[in-house]
């Protein structure tokens, strides 16, 4: 299947080195934990702490939400929660795309009652058309409109995360 194209290979580069130096930028002098949600968020990671000018430790947290479907299910599940301490450290979370907000939500309050100095977002999409509970980005990649979008690591069952752009399902 043809995947409609919806945010070019070129324009992610562009977004990916901004949102790069704006953080090196912030946390200058500082060191901060990245903790990259996966399995979506780990090409964007990658792209994005090659740009960074800072130094940061990088750890993963999985997460699961939508159990195979193109809707999320409401249900939240930690399937791998992280190894590093977070107590008075700064943290971002990588995320590939803000939809619903219910699964930020989760894992920035799991993450609070660890006690770290700061906690940031910084997420490749934002889709607000399909928000629940209001969430903060911090950094911002791109406002995308409410389509099942694939590409650059986000999957639909396990397919289209190869892709080195951002495209949606038709339909």
């Amino acid at each position: 299947m043809k995947i409609p194209v919806l945010i070019s290979a070129d324009l992610i580069h562009k977004k990916v080195k901004s949102l790069s130096k704006q953080i090196s930028k912030d946390y200058i002098n500082k060191h901060p934990l990245l903790i990259s949600i996966l399995n979506g968020a780990f090409v964007f990671t990658a792209d994005l702490i090659r740009h960074l000018t800072i130094p940061v430790r990088c750890d993963f947290m999985r997460v699961s939400s939508y159990n195979q479907s193109t809707q999320s299910s409401g249900r939240i599940k930690i399937i791998m929660d992280i190894d590093s301490p977070v107590k008075n450290r700064d943290i971002i979370i990588v995320d590939d795309i803000i939809d619903t907000g219910l699964t930020t939500r989760y894992i920035i309050n799991r993450l609070k009652r660890r006690k770290p100095r700061s906690i940031k977002l910084c997420a490749l999409l934002n889709k607000p058309s399909r928000r629940i509970v209001p969430i903060k980005i911090d950094y911002c990649g791109f406002t995308v409109p409410n389509k099942f979008v694939v590409g650059y690591g986000i999957d639909y069952k396990e397919q289209y995360r190869q892709l080195h752009y951002i495209g949606y399902l038709p339909g």
